[in-house]
């Protein structure tokens, strides 16, 4: 009988068929089909009937493999010993194909590392992908529990592990060697020529199955664990993460069945609150099914992060054992480390600020961090984010933050707040740098940013972050970087007009700087709160509390402090209407900030004068100023303010040829500016100069163009708004 691959290559050959070609047709990669002609790799009959029928051999390749011969040793008799993948393994399309494929190609390594944190369903992915492809390995498949993380068991070393391998494989046991090498060496030569699947579930360390990684061999090893093992180097490695919402979904309710919610909304919620984490989801449909509870009392139990973890326990399945088992395999610092990034009042912590949490220099957080991101308790990004998944994080804080001593987890804190008022500080002074901030004794910080924008770009980033540090800090006694933090963050507030943020982490800085009794301090937050409720438009709010910041800083001594508090009341009384008041207090404030050299502040006057004149129909006047504001502008975004001031001053003048012109460079400087709020005023702007024409349809077209940035110009405190809305209504 001739040999197949002499045969395979003499039929495509005969017809024309080039190797590309012929594994179009059989969906086998060209570099398997060279190996089969050459007699380097096994033949099973799926392959042979594929090839078969692609060459019209009418049966003919078929027959040449239909008796396949009996290897020299003894044969596992094409055992299979795959567990059920699961009645419920839903989802994973995506995965499953590409799992597939890579223990079909022979080109590929032998060894395969399916790894993901507790619960993620590596085992049944494995199984699955498993099943799949087992047509293609006629001499067995067959798993193996190391049970490197099964709770009370104690894990399969390498030498138990190999010999229940050859037992399976025929292997008496007086045949057996005493040794771990010779036990290896067995192995090798039984896979030698057999075309296997081993899975070898539960995997702790590479060092557990390193002797069982077979030489050359047809054969396949889908490892799976929640390492990503590293050490094996020839390996190739498939990460799984949690379910996509909807595959969770389907989750639920293919498990849960008649019993799953049937509000779609309340479902996907449940799952939320499972982090879609499939043991999680699991264990939740199987409450269902259990009776006993309603859909929304058990969300609101996962909604509840004390109860949350307490809930995802069934009595023998539990999502904090499983987390627990990795935990308890970790050494000392490392368990210290993921303690302490509960700390952390984000998902997603910079390196940096973990570096600062555990009071590490880079090399040893480098360490501790790539230690926790290879057994899938943190996930460590490209970007140099170390985040926690929902459930871990919850875990971390009940369980291993307790473990680490109050007096560490207090100074860790400290070193957290401190960092993040550094670095807060460093992107203030490139986004700002004219403006005062209050001395905190800090080194300077080794900030992520050289620049304005990179500066921006990362306060654009963090500032959630900052918002919760803030609360941390008062909550932990660390009042006076409570109120330190809040004051700096307050321009950038101002520049995207987040007044929800700005006002809440003022409160808490209120808060804390009336614990120290710290006058000053007290009237600067009062000061910047009233700011926030001018912008928001609750001008009476805003002038009660400029009117405490004066007292404040009367009663510090602090000279600064009230000339600023009263710049603010000017500004207050502006937008109530009370524009003769306003003048003549910020004439008052004028003089002082020009005799002090702080310019900045002479242009934020200008503008306010300019503003009031033009309420009190002097428009000369406001011109003059509004133009000494631009001519005096030293940042980007307060060129694009006083550009806006200058336009409003001429509109109401009825220049509005010269308004128009005004209005469209400030939208230019307000573009580089980066400021939507000063370009949608300026696109404001442009609209009423059109109506002003009479120009309707232009005049929507501009506001219609304003509208579609994410600000709000609020008619109370902008006159371009209040003008808009006035005639836009008629």
């Amino acid at each position: 009988m001739p040999d197949f691959g002499a045969e395979l290559k003499r039929r495509r050959t005969s017809v024309g068929m080039s190797l590309t070609g012929l594994a179009a047709a059989v969906h086998f990669t060209k570099g398997y089909l060279s190996k089969v002609e050459n007699g380097k790799a096994r033949v099973n009959r799926e392959l042979a009937k594929a090839c078969d029928q692609a060459l019209g051999a009418g049966g003919e390749l078929l027959a040449l493999v239909t008796e396949p011969g009996t290897p020299a040793r003894r044969s596992a008799g094409g055992i299979a010993g795959l567990p059920d993948a699961g009645r419920w393994f839903v989802g994973r399309e995506t995965e499953l194909d590409a799992l597939s494929a890579l223990l079909l190609d022979p080109d590929d390594a032998r060894v395969g590392v399916v790894h993901g944190m507790a619960g993620a369903g590596k085992t049944a992915l494995a199984v699955a992908a498993a099943r799949r492809v087992e047509r293609s390995f006629p001499d067995g498949c067959l798993f193996f529990d190391l049970r490197g993380h099964t709770p009370g068991a104690a894990e399969l070393s390498a030498g138990e592990a190999l010999g229940r391998l050859l037992r399976l494989l025929d292997v008496s046991a007086d045949q057996l060697p005493a040794d771990e090498d010779g036990l290896a060496n067995l192995v090798r030569d039984q896979l030698r020529g057999r075309r296997m699947i081993l899975v070898l579930d539960n995997v702790r360390s590479a060092e557990q199955i390193r002797a069982i990684v077979p030489g050359e061999t047809a054969s396949r090893i889908l490892v799976t664990s929640r390492g990503r093992l590293p050490a094996l180097d020839d390996a190739w490695h498939f990460p799984v993460d949690v379910l996509p919402l909807a595959d969770a979904v389907r989750l639920l309710r293919s498990v849960a069945g008649e019993h799953a919610p049937g509000d779609e909304g309340l479902a996907t919620e449940i799952v939320r609150y499972c982090g879609q984490l499939p043991l999680a989801v699991r264990i939740v449909a199987a409450r269902f099914v259990a009776g006993g509870w309603t859909a929304a009392r058990l969300r609101d139990r996962l909604a509840d992060e004390t109860t949350r973890l307490g809930t995802l326990d069934d009595g023998e399945r539990s999502v904090a054992t499983a987390f627990a088992v990795s935990y308890e395999s970790l050494p000392g610092d490392q368990r210290r480390l993921l303690g302490l990034l509960a700390l952390h009042p984000a998902t997603a912590a910079e390196v940096a600020a973990v570096e600062a949490l555990a009071g590490l220099g880079p090399g040893e957080a480098d360490r501790l961090v790539d230690r926790l991101h290879d057994a899938h308790l943190v996930f460590r990004d490209e970007r140099g984010y170390v985040e926690l998944h929902d459930l871990m994080r919850m875990f971390a804080s009940t369980h291993a933050l307790p473990g680490v001593e109050p007096e560490d987890r207090s100074t860790a804190l400290g070193r957290l707040v401190d960092h993040a008022l550094a670095t807060t500080l460093a992107a203030d002074e490139l986004a700002e740098p004219y403006r005062f901030r209050p001395a905190t004794g800090l080194p300077s910080a080794a900030a992520p940013f050289t620049d304005a924008a990179g500066a921006l770009a990362w306060l654009a980033a963090q500032w959630p972050t900052l918002v919760e540090i803030v609360d941390s800090a008062f909550r932990h006694g660390f009042h006076d970087r409570c109120w330190q933090l809040a004051f700096v963050l307050r321009a950038y507030f101002f520049r995207e007009k987040l007044f929800e943020p700005w006002i809440r982490t003022h409160e808490r800085a209120l808060e804390a700087a009336q614990a120290i009794g710290d006058a000053s301090a007290t009237g600067m937050i009062l000061n910047n709160l009233g700011m926030a409720h001018i912008e928001s438009g609750r001008v009476d709010e805003a002038i009660r509390l400029h009117k405490q910041a004066q007292e404040c800083f009367a009663e510090a001594r602090d000279d600064r402090g009230a000339i600023d508090a009263l710049s603010s009341l000017a500004w207050a009384r502006l937008y109530r209407g009370e524009a003769e008041a306003t003048l003549t207090d910020l004439t008052t404030v004028l003089a002082v900030y020009r005799r002090t050299g702080r310019t900045r502040n002479v242009v934020i006057a200008l503008r306010g004068i300019a503003l009031a004149s033009t309420a009190l129909e002097r428009f000369p006047a406001a011109l003059s100023s509004a133009q000494e504001a631009v001519q005096l502008a030293q940042l980007p975004v307060d060129r694009a303010m006083s550009v806006n001031c200058e336009a409003w001053v001429r509109f109401r003048a009825g220049q509005w040829a010269e308004a128009e012109t005004c209005y469209r460079r400030a939208a230019d400087l307000a573009d580089d500016a980066g400021s939507e709020y000063e370009r949608s005023r300026a696109l404001t702007g442009l609209g009423n100069t059109a109506a002003a024409r009479g120009d309707r349809q232009a005049a929507a077209r501009w506001w219609a163009e304003a509208a579609a940035y994410r600000v709000t110009l609020d008619s109370r405190v902008l006159g371009e708004a209040e003008y808009r809305d006035r005639v836009a209504v008629g």
